[in-house]
């Protein structure tokens, strides 16, 4: 079967900070184009033991986003308490909760233009101690990386769309 969503990795290297944002650019990218061009039905389909859908997977990254770049890394008190649930309400229309995903990664973006660098200590704790921007970003990065890897076998399972 040919790859019909293939692009290539970022090939950004002039420092830590712009590598690590490419490619969390990039996977975020991923995710967004996986949802792409499905019905409700194909987005809300349950295709794994789980609840996991495509619907629900950007449902789950949009309170990463804000969990951990809104409040986590900026301290922002209105996402101190997201659930990070699976389960996509039937009320929620799907193009809300892409449009919801949007929003996150733009606000998340503004919080990571306003740290100081790799370096800035997370205003709020992980576990006992503040962590770093890098710190974060890494956490942020290879989430968003693991559930894209989720939405590329279920949009395949789907539609038979591949490729990252």
């Amino acid at each position: 079967m040919l790859e019909t969503q293939r692009e290539r990795v970022p090939l950004d290297d002039d420092g830590e900070l712009d590598t690590a944002l490419a490619f969390l650019a990039f996977a975020r990218a991923c995710v967004l184009k996986k949802v792409d061009g499905l019905t409700e039905e194909q987005l809300r389909r349950r295709l794994v033991v789980s609840d996991t859908t495509l619907l629900g997977l950007v449902q789950h990254l949009t309170d990463a986003e804000r969990y951990w770049f809104g409040y986590t890394l900026a301290g922002d008190p209105r996402w101190a308490d997201v659930d990070f649930e699976m389960v996509v309400a039937p009320e929620r229309k799907p193009e809300d909760v892409i449009a919801g995903y949007r929003a996150a990664i733009a606000e998340s973006d503004a919080h990571l233009r306003a740290a100081a660098g790799p370096e800035a200590l997370s205003a709020q704790p992980v576990g006992d101690e503040p962590r770093t921007l890098r710190w974060v970003l890494a956490h942020v990065t290879s989430e968003t990386v693991r559930h894209a890897g989720h939405a590329d076998i279920l949009r395949e399972l789907i539609d038979g769309v591949t490729g990252r």
